[in-house]
């Protein structure tokens, strides 16, 4: 398959997320936990005929730790969008990658560039505009915006702990284990909260396999893919367009509007977290 044609098809599959999530009726750490179960239980019987599952220890326990995070991630992501709109959660969501450089200069010490420094000034800005300075000036917060912050906070630490663990035992052998662990542990979560895990109607346990199949292992397969052949960079730029195409999804099959303040606000974020990118490759030209 054509590396960009995947990216594209992976982009659109992700963007469906927030919207099988409202539309089940179920727990969001139920609808969390399905996801990542259906696409293991599909992935499982090809990895272990395949047979290419041994890896030490360490990797191993890397692996589950992500997949728990992973799984925080997307459970606290789910709790968010019943809160706000899909397009305002998901674009919170992915300031991940300003956390990525903020917690590599703050605890590694890494030295981030100028540009990572700006892209963050007019993140926040956006921020302040989205939410109203009002709001923030009280400390008056909607509680589905700091669930979506929290969440981008998991996947910033999710992605720090194993970038390098991917590229080290390969692709699937990582989301085998990465989703073992994810998947015990919000099925935990939902037997320690008493959440329901059976009873519930067709269109929500087709929403639920819906999360799985496409969202998570065809939307993550085709992104991995694409990531084989095009420059990470600009993979995760254009990784920004699911919130446009999430709202879009969300204004025709949710009826969920933005006013004019959401709007602006949402613009300014993506570009402050597509500034932040650029950092990163100007150092790989200059690598």
């Amino acid at each position: 398959m054509n590396p960009k044609a995947s990216l594209i098809l992976g982009i659109l599959f992700i963007s469906f997320s927030p919207i099988f999530v409202k539309l089940a009726v179920a727990s969001p750490i139920t609808s969390g936990f399905y996801r990542i179960f259906v696409a293991w239980v599909v992935l499982a019987p090809y990895c272990l005929i395949k047979g290419n599952l041994k890896i030490s220890r360490k990797d191993l326990l890397a692996a589950l730790l992500g997949g728990l995070i992973f799984a925080a991630d997307i459970a606290i992501w789910n709790i968010s969008l019943t809160k706000i709109s899909a397009t305002i959660s998901t674009l919170i969501a992915n300031l991940a990658p300003v956390w990525v450089g903020l917690l590599s200069f703050l605890v590694l010490r890494k030295k981030s560039g100028r540009l990572f420094w700006v892209g963050t000034f007019v993140a926040i800005v956006g921020m302040v505009v989205l939410v109203g300075y009002q709001h923030i000036l009280h400390l008056q917060f909607n509680i589905g915006i700091i669930y979506a912050l929290i969440a981008s906070l998991f996947y910033a630490t999710y992605i720090m702990i194993t970038s390098g663990i991917v590229k080290k035992i390969g692709t699937l052998t990582f989301m085998f284990y990465n989703m073992i662990g994810g998947s015990v542990f919000l099925l935990a979560v939902c037997f320690f909260r008493g959440d329901e895990l059976i009873h519930f109607s067709t269109p929500t346990w087709l929403y639920m396999i819906g999360m799985g199949l496409v969202c998570q292992l065809a939307g993550w397969l085709t992104i991995n893919y694409s990531l084989h052949f095009l420059q990470a960079t600009r993979v995760s730029i254009a990784l920004l367009s699911q919130t446009v195409i999430a709202g879009i999804w969300a204004a025709l099959l949710l009826h969920e509007k933005l006013d004019l303040k959401e709007i602006i606000g949402s613009v300014i974020v993506l570009a402050g977290i597509a500034i932040t990118f650029l950092t990163k490759r100007a150092f790989a030209k200059g690598a």
